[in-house]
C-alpha cells in the first residue's frame, strides 16, 4: 500500500533509504534539514527522521497518525544528543545504531530496533569512516524491517537509564577533521585532559 512519506534530515544523495521507499511506490517528500509543520505532520502516514538537525515540538509529535520515527547512529541510550559515534570512542561507551520512537525528551523514545557494532582495533579507524559504517548498518536495519515499520506492526521497549548525553557545543576545538585517526585524537584528547588536571 502506498504511503506518503516525510523524510527529514539527510537527502537522497546522503542515505540510500529514500531511493528505496520510492521503489516501493511511496509518495516521499524531502524535507532536509527545514522545518516541520503542523500541515505536513497531519497529511503524511510516516515521518522519518535520520540526521536531522531540529527539535521537533511536542505539540507537533502528537499529530502524528504514528510515532515519528530517528535513525540514531548510537546504541541507545547511550550517546544521545549530537555526535555519538565521536563520543562513543571518547567516552570508552557501546557503539551500535538504534532506530527509535521520538517523544518529548531527546533520544529517550521507545526504542523500535537496535544493534551493538564492534569495531576491531585497526590503526586506520577514523571518526568518519566509522561513521559510515553506523549509517550504513541503520540502512541496513531499516531495510530488512521495512514491513514492520512501514505498518507500525513492530515490538518496542522502553530504556529506563539515561545513558549518556552531549550537545553539539561540546565538541572539542582540538578536533581538525572527522578523517583523523581515532587512536591518534584519542592520545592527544587524554594528554590535554591531563594537562588540565
Amino acid at each position: 500500500m502506498k504511503k506518503r512519506i516525510i523524510f527529514l534530515g539527510y537527502r537522497s544523495k546522503k542515505t540510500n533509504l529514500i531511493k528505496f521507499l520510492r521503489s516501493k511506490k511511496n509518495i516521499v517528500s524531502e524535507f532536509g534539514n527545514n522545518r516541520i509543520n503542523k500541515k505536513d505532520i497531519t497529511s503524511s502516514d510516516l515521518i522519518i527522521s535520520f540526521g536531522y538537525k531540529r527539535i521537533i515540538e511536542n505539540e507537533l509529535l502528537k499529530l502524528a497518525k504514528i510515532p515519528i520515527l530517528n535513525l540514531h547512529a548510537s546504541y541507545l541510550p547511550y550517546n544521545r544528543g549530537s555526535h555519538p559515534n565521536f563520543w562513543s570512542f571518547v567516552d570508552n561507551t557501546p557503539k551500535g545504531v538504534t532506530i527509535h520512537e521520538i517523544d518529548k525528551n531527546i533520544d529517550m523514545g521507545f526504542v523500535v530496533f537496535r544493534k551493538k557494532i564492534i569495531f576491531k582495533k585497526k590503526l586506520n579507524l577514523t571518526f568518519k569512516n566509522t561513521h559510515n559504517i553506523l549509517i550504513s548498518e541503520l540502512e541496513k536495519i531499516f531495510i530488512k524491517n521495512y514491513k514492520k515499520i512501514i505498518t507500525g506492526t513492530y515490538n518496542k521497549r522502553k530504556i529506563k537509564s539515561k545513558g549518556t548525553f552531549h550537545k553539539s557545543s561540546q565538541l572539542p576545538k582540538s578536533l581538525k577533521s572527522w578523517n583523523v585517526k581515532i587512536s591518534d585524537f584519542l592520545r592527544y584528547y587524554n594528554k590535554l585532559l591531563l594537562n588540565k588536571g
